[in-house]
């Protein structure tokens, strides 16, 4: 869900992990600075309510703030702010040395204006990008632009590093991240399916433009989501004054859906309360990654899941419907990963499972890797590894307990190992009887089982 934002919010967004181009001058030019009230492509009377709106909301308003609370250069506010003070709704409270230095409240008149501001929408955020600059904008950042970089074995490698992964398997993977193709991951629940897709979105090359809102029609759309559109790692100054601040820059989104995905999260949600409209997540996922998980387990068939990405995603369109049946085409750019722990033939059929570019399957771990992430998981816990321990679970408890070296078992088992130490007061050691106390705190015992 996308929250509403502050200028502190925005400013403090946290960051993540390097893509995979994030050189300052890698960075894209955000779209320029809109100017003038034309060139927002925005209703004039639109602007002057959302000014109204801030100015009750603030009290007395500097210009500055109105700014950055609207995400409006100073000449477009100044020329909202003419006519509104023209016709007394709005009146210079306070004025300082300089002519950005100056604060504006309501009249009487204004106050009665801006309750029928309300009346229209209670928006009250960044001034949104129109829906025909927002496509043309996702049209330039497109996965399948040719000028953007493809994915290469050694980038491959350098991000999935040694995780076990079939040959087989990573080559399919990569085939599909350089073909722009759709991507079905399957196999045991544990596997590390979804851990492996969400490595997958750092292979997404540069940051994106991505606008806070967007007006379609009269109505607005919020899409953007700080816990979504990350900020990237460097960022050109110089850009972010000269671009239009309604844009954000942000690295490709990652976003991640699952099991309690329905019909209803598919299409534009209405908020009665605010008189706004959210993004569903495809929406949000633009220029990005989309990774569905548990498919089959959702609240509508999966062939219909299906059906409800692969058209748009082949068009590069949508179509989403607004209060009223407005039909509004908004773009579809994104790669797209189903993940599932079914027989993909239990839950799709062939003519389904064609419309899937790739397909790979995701199996247990190899005994060499499942070494290597035991090694990874003292080390990043801070737990004293022992090799023969290691053979005592890898020869021994998981066989007996009739369990594949899931790529899961690791992380879980070496945190108990490090909870029951540390609530005894000892060091933690990755031993035999340490290994064993944990592995009994995680499972039920099977038949056959010690």
């Amino acid at each position: 869900m996308i929250e509403t934002l502050s200028t502190e919010s925005i400013a403090t967004l946290p960051a993540m992990a390097p893509a995979a181009q994030s050189a300052a001058d890698a960075l894209p030019a955000l779209p320029r600075q809109a100017k003038t009230v034309r060139d927002t492509g925005l209703e004039p009377r639109f602007l002057a309510d959302l000014v109204l709106k801030a100015i009750q909301a603030g009290g007395k308003s500097p210009l500055a703030i109105l700014a950055g609370q609207l995400r409006l250069s100073v000449g477009v506010l100044r020329e909202v702010l003419n006519p509104l003070i023209a016709e007394q709704q709005v009146e210079v409270a306070w004025c300082g040395d300089s002519d950005i230095d100056m604060q504006y409240q309501l009249t009487s008149i204004g106050q009665r204006a801006c309750a029928e501001a309300l009346a229209r929408s209670r928006y009250l955020g960044p001034a949104p990008v129109p829906l025909a600059a927002y496509r043309a904008q996702v049209e330039r950042q497109s996965l399948r632009g040719h000028d953007i970089e493809r994915v290469t074995p050694a980038r491959l490698a350098a991000v999935l590093g040694e995780d076990g992964l079939a040959p087989h398997a990573r080559a399919t993977i990569g085939a599909a991240l350089y073909a722009r193709r759709s991507l079905l991951l399957h196999g045991p629940s544990g596997s590390g399916k979804t851990q492996l897709a969400r490595k997958l979105a750092r292979l997404l090359p540069g940051p994106v433009a991505v606008p806070y809102a967007l007006m379609a029609g009269r109505q607005v759309i919020r899409l953007y989501d700080p816990a979504l559109h990350l900020p990237p790692p460097l960022a050109r100054q110089e850009e972010r004054r000269s671009g239009d601040a309604r844009w954000g820059l942000c690295q490709r989104p990652l976003v991640h859906v699952g099991a309690e995905l329905g019909r209803e999260m598919l299409e534009l949600r209405h908020d009665a309360e605010e008189g706004v409209y959210h993004a569903p997540p495809h929406l949000q996922a633009n220029n990005g990654m989309l990774v569905i998980d548990d498919v089959g387990r959702q609240r509508m068939p999966a062939a219909e899941l299906l059906n409800r990405f692969t058209a748009p995603l082949d068009a590069g369109a949508d179509q989403l419907t607004l209060q009223g049946g407005q039909a509004e085409t908004v773009p579809f750019d994104a790669a797209v990963v189903f993940a599932t722990n079914l027989a993909p033939a239990s839950v799709l059929d062939d003519a389904a499972l064609r419309r899937i570019g790739y397909k790979a399957e995701i199996g247990a771990l190899p005994a060499a890797a499942y070494r290597t992430l035991i090694k990874r998981q003292c080390c990043a816990h801070r737990v004293d590894y022992d090799d023969g321990a290691c053979d005592y679970l890898i020869q021994r408890l998981h066989p007996q307990a009739r369990r594949a070296l899931l790529a899961c078992y690791p992380a879980g088992l070496v945190e108990r190992i490090a909870d029951f130490a540390g609530f005894a007061g000892q060091e933690a050691r990755f031993t035999q009887a340490s290994v064993e106390q944990a592995w009994h705190s995680m499972f039920i015992a099977c038949d056959g089982e010690a």
